[in-house]
Order: structure tokens, then C-alpha cells, then sequence
């Protein structure tokens, strides 16, 4: 790799969460990047007037690769990637360069690890998606949940508890747009699957068995919960994945939960995402969703986004719930006879989760990927963030800057008392 190569480039910095992570910045207007230049100078009190300005555009193939090769890190900010994902990660692999986004879309991911993860191994470059909220604090948490579980991790519980406080819209148009397509297509995992990954886990035992639908979990202070159907679960099993299958360790089995506060609230969960998968499956009913977000998410989405006050004031935690042994398997077996007897309660926390501090992870992803790569798996693929960045400081530089806060809560064995 060239080293008169710009250290990072972020592509869509016209973007919301572009906007949110300029550094070198890339786009299709000139005018519209030299705005933002000027507004987040502003904001912060620099001057960015010498951040240099690249021309790009996901339809014209040319214009990525001339992109790609001006940069050592693209941070693609471009998104539904399932539709404008591809071509970026193909110049990318194309000019040696790393690529990192924020995804949360399970089948852009995996789509991208079947068919460009060899030719990023041979390119020498990794591909991560999934840099932010949700997926780095699940995926990382879990990496951090078995740094410190002192013994063999069998099943982790995840619960979301997140808060935004004052009026506005909680997500932007973007986020929905992908969740809408996400959904549409969610039948399309299962062949993709097949083809990814030709050959089962081994089966752990004993076996996380998912909770009810609706269920109090008193390590929520007894809220009512549901599963939480976003990528967490898909991100977290293909870095289980790549550890066994890298490095022989037992794959944790986890399960995934969102609280919601109360047995009303989770009815009316129910009843919009039985509405909302509804329409997903129809194109007139996609039309309607997209065309008016704020009215089929009841003021959730809109096109402007969260205002900047509300974001500021939103807040989360995600619980881990841990068990697992102290010891590790006696020599020559292969499953534990006795049940799990030790326990351990860990979490991450944060402000600003859903954006702010997102794209200031997925920068931190990207600044890890230059300085650390030497520690990072291999020399290159389609990685999930905690298979990339389990042995770098990753987790060590969220914490001190203040971005996504790792803590160990309590730890218990019982096979002591």
C-alpha cells in the first residue's frame, strides 16, 4: 500500500452519519461537501478548509476506484449498503485499500464475506462491517464478557435497555430504509447461509433456549422484554465462527433481548412489527413505508433525524448475561457433564449511541485498522468486528475516550459454596 495515500477517506460525508465522522471526505456534490467542511469547522472551532475533497460516486465505478486509491482506510457512510454497499467494497478489495461501515444489515454482510472475503485475504485488506450501535457493543461486549469471565463461556444474554429524551424522530431516514429492505429480504439468509458456511457448529451443551416473547428479566430491574431482532445475534455467531474455526475456542451460544417496560408497551411492539414485517412483503407496501416514515413508524423516522438535542440526551446499556465453568474440559471430551455453575454479569453503556458516538466508533475502527494491524487475524477478509479487532486495543480506546463505556458488573460461581 502506498504510503502517500491519505489515511482515511470517509465516503457519503453529505450523509447523516457522514456528517457525524469527516475527516477526508468523499461524495458526489462538490458544493454539498464543501458545506459540510465549513459547518463541522464551525462546530468544533478548526479550520478543515485544507481537508482535501474527493469526487465519488457509487454509480460510476471509475470514480471509486480513483477513491480507493487515494485512501488507506475508506469509511463508508454510504448506505442502505444493500444497495450502494457493493461497489465501494469491490474498489476497495480492487485497490488494496481496508474498508470499514457501519451495516447493520445481515445480508449485505454476509453477501460480502462469500464473495469478496478470498480475494480481500489475497488483496492483503480487511473489510469490517458493523462498526457501531448495536453491533460493536454486542459483538465486542462479548469479546470483553470472555476476556474476564476467568473459565469456559457456554451462553451469553444480551438485554438493550435504550433511552432518548425530547421531541423529534429517533432514527433517520437511512435507518429505515435499510430495516425496511432488511426485512423484505430476510428470507434470502437461509441459501445464503448454506453457501457461507458449509458446515454446522457443533452442537454446545447444554443448550441457551430462547426465553418467551414477552418475559421480565430482573437483571433489567424486572422490565418486560422481547427478542431484539436486529443483526446483534448474526454478527456475534460469525465472530464465534471465525474463532473456532481460526483458533478451536467454544463458540459462545447467545441470545439477544430488548427491554421495553411494560406488558402495553410490548403489546403495541407486537402489533407495529407485525404491521411493519406486513407491508415489508409487498411492494406497494414498501412504497407506502418509505414514502411517508413518519406516520408508518409513529413519528420514530424521518428524513432530518434525530435532532441533535435528542441526541445528545439518548442513552443505552447492554447486559451480558454469562454462564458458563471454571475449569476447562478434562482431556479427551468434548461436552461438560456437570451444568453451568458459574456466572458473570458485564455490560456496555453510552450517550449519543445511535449516531454521534456510532460514527466516532467506526473512526476508532478505522484508525485501529493503521495503527494495529500487525494484531488483527490473517492478512485480510471479510471479518465481523470482534473476530478484526478482539486482540487490539479496540475495546481499551472506546473506553478512554469516552465512547462506548465496558464494565464488569458481578461474577458468581456457585460450584464454590
Amino acid at each position: 500500500m502506498s504510503t502517500d495515500r491519505l489515511d482515511v477517506v470517509i465516503f457519503g460525508a453529505t450523509g447523516f452519519t457522514g456528517q457525524r465522522a469527516v475527516e477526508r471526505i468523499a461524495g458526489r456534490n462538490q458544493a454539498k461537501l464543501e458545506n459540510v467542511r465549513t459547518e463541522v469547522g464551525k462546530k468544533v472551532s478548526k479550520d478543515f478548509s485544507e481537508i482535501p475533497i474527493i469526487i465519488a460516486d457509487v454509480a460510476d465505478e471509475e470514480s471509486l476506484k480513483k477513491m480507493a486509491q487515494q485512501a488507506k482506510v475508506v469509511v463508508n457512510c454510504c448506505g442502505p449498503y444493500r444497495h450502494f454497499g457493493e461497489a465501494v467494497v469491490k474498489a476497495c478489495v480492487a485497490s488494496g485499500t481496508h474498508h470499514v461501515d457501519v451495516s447493520g444489515e445481515p445480508q449485505y454482510m454476509e453477501r460480502m464475506q462469500l464473495q469478496y472475503d478470498e480475494a480481500a485475504r489475497e488483496s492483503g485488506v480487511y473489510i469490517v462491517s458493523a462498526c457501531g450501535f448495536d453491533s460493536i457493543p454486542a459483538d465486542l461486549g462479548t469479546i470483553f464478557h470472555e476476556r474476564h469471565f476467568e473459565g469456559v463461556v457456554n451462553s451469553v444474554e444480551t438485554y438493550l435497555v435504550a433511552k432518548g429524551d425530547g421531541p423529534g424522530a429517533a432514527v433517520h431516514y437511512g435507518t429505515w430504509e435499510s430495516a425496511i429492505y432488511g426485512l423484505a429480504h430476510a428470507n434470502e439468509l437461509r441459501e445464503l447461509r448454506g453457501k457461507l458456511f458449509k458446515e454446522r457448529l457443533p452442537a454446545m451443551k447444554p443448550t441457551l433456549k430462547n426465553r418467551p416473547i414477552i418475559h421480565r428479566a430482573p437483571i433489567v430491574r424486572n422490565a418486560v422484554c422481547l427478542p431484539f431482532l436486529g443483526s446483534d445475534r448474526s454478527v456475534v455467531m460469525r465472530s464465534q465462527r471465525f474463532l473456532y474455526e481460526t483458533q478451536k475456542e467454544r463458540p459462545v451460544q447467545i441470545r439477544t433481548y430488548m427491554s421495553v417496560g411494560t406488558y402495553l408497551n410490548a403489546l403495541l411492539f407486537i402489533i407495529a412489527g407485525a404491521i411493519f414485517s406486513l407491508l415489508t412483503r409487498f411492494s406497494i407496501g414498501r412504497h407506502l413505508l418509505l414514502t411517508y416514515p413518519k406516520i408508518f413508524s409513529f413519528g420514530l423516522a424521518s428524513h432530518e433525524g434525530p435532532p441533535e438535542e435528542k441526541r445528545k440526551n439518548s442513552k443505552f446499556t447492554m447486559w451480558f448475561q454469562g454462564k458458563g465453568w471454571s475449569e476447562p474440559l478434562a482431556e479427551g471430551e468434548d461436552q461438560y457433564k456437570d451444568p453451568p455453575t458459574k456466572k458473570l454479569i458485564t455490560k456496555v453503556s453510552g450517550m449519543d449511541f445511535g449516531y454521534g458516538n456510532t460514527a466516532a466508533a467506526l473512526l476508532l475502527c478505522a484508525t485501529t485498522i493503521l495503527n494495529e494491524h500487525v494484531k488483527m487475524p490473517g492478512k485480510g477478509g471479510v471479518l465481523a468486528p470482534g473476530a478484526a479487532f478482539g486482540n487490539t486495543s479496540l475495546i481499551d480506546e472506546l473506553n478512554k475516550n469516552q465512547i462506548f463505556a465496558f464494565e464488569v458488573v458481578s461474577a458468581k460461581d456457585d460450584s464454590q459454596n
